[in-house]
């Protein structure tokens, strides 16, 4: 009796995970993106940094002259993701309980019990952080540095994700509290919005006059919104893009730039920056780069991406000589000069 032979079947190929995560990936990403077009016109840096910053896992402060919706875009990501959303308004009397929480002595049982903060949330918008004086900022540094708060003495873990978007005015200096170093290099980016156009102007008056309000209610519900499992894929999916050495060194290299060192040293750069770049930002370039290549349907680092978010990066991470301020110089000039200084590999 002869025996019938089993010839195995291939398996039918299927697409890597790479390019699986960057289609998934593009899918919610649209989700935000069109979130965003219900409720912010132009400003597509900003969106763009927001989400990115998300996905990478980190904090972002929003710097611009009042009027041009920092805290409408703030919101919008927030209120995209299905997730706790907390707004604190920083004025100069906002104490550290006031934002991580406080213990509550209970007559009726006689023990203490903890209330936690409004910063005990996925999102919080710190509106006009530099207004909030110098105890508060350091419960917050605390809040964004640990991912944990201490409230009488007991550590208490911050929900996860946990992002912190925080914006700040910058013509007002009085009532103000300047940003320590410590606290600015805590945030992964700095977007600095502008003026929109008379175009994006005309177009904004037009999307208000549709809707009939001129704010968005943070507490209405979003149709299609992400669930906190998915914002966790995307970090997730993120970690796993490949990052070559050569892609390491150029991090690297752009860094140690703005310190007057690296492969290509800038020509009297310490007449200019007193402090450059500390390895954070490393961390910072890598972390986003492979955030923009996830959203970019790849799962490899490219100089491109790298280089996408530099300035934001940058900017609060380096700070100038006096003579360089008096020259009316800005930090991005000198990261222009880093981004074409340094060679791409």
């Amino acid at each position: 009796m002869s025996q019938q032979l089993n010839t195995p079947v291939p398996a039918p190929v299927s697409p890597s995970a790479g390019a699986t995560d960057g289609a998934r990936a593009k899918q919610l990403s649209d989700r935000i993106r069109a979130r965003f077009s219900q409720t912010l016109i132009g400003q597509e840096d900003l969106r763009e940094a927001l989400i990115t910053t998300m996905i990478a896992g980190g904090h972002i402060l929003i710097e611009s002259v009042p009027g041009l919706a920092k805290t409408t875009a703030a919101q919008t990501l927030a209120t995209s993701v299905s997730g706790s959303f907390r707004r604190v308004q920083c004025t100069p009397d906002l104490m550290p309980s006031d934002l991580t929480g406080t213990q509550i002595f209970n007559f009726s049982t006689q023990q203490f019990s903890t209330q936690v903060g409004p910063i005990h949330a996925n999102f919080v918008l710190l509106d006009e952080i530099n207004r909030s004086n110098a105890k508060t900022q350091s419960a917050m540094l605390e809040a964004m540095s640990e991912g944990a708060t201490t409230i009488g003495g007991k550590r208490i873990a911050l929900p996860r994700p946990f992002m912190v978007i925080a914006t700040e005015n910058p013509i007002e200096e009085e009532g103000t509290y300047n940003l320590p170093e410590a606290q600015m290099d805590r945030f992964m980016m700095k977007v600095v919005m502008t003026y929109p156009d008379a175009k994006d102007e005309t177009r904004m008056l037009a999307l208000l006059t549709q809707r009939g309000t001129d704010s968005v209610d943070p507490t209405a519900p979003v149709e299609d919104a992400l669930s906190i499992a998915d914002v966790d894929f995307l970090r997730a999916a993120a970690r796993r893009v490949h990052v070559s050495e050569s892609i390491l060194n150029y991090a690297v290299d752009l860094t140690a730039a703005t310190r007057g060192a690296g492969s290509r040293p800038i020509k009297n750069l310490a007449t200019r920056v007193r402090l450059g770049a500390s390895p954070r930002a490393s961390i910072a370039l890598v972390r986003v780069g492979q955030a923009q290549a996830l959203l970019n349907g790849r799962d490899y680092v490219v100089p491109e991406d790298i280089k996408r978010f530099a300035h934001e990066i940058l900017r609060h991470r380096i700070l100038l000589t006096f003579e360089a301020q008096a020259e009316g110089m800005y930090s991005d000039q000198i990261i222009d000069s880093v981004v074409e200084t340094v060679p791409v590999p």
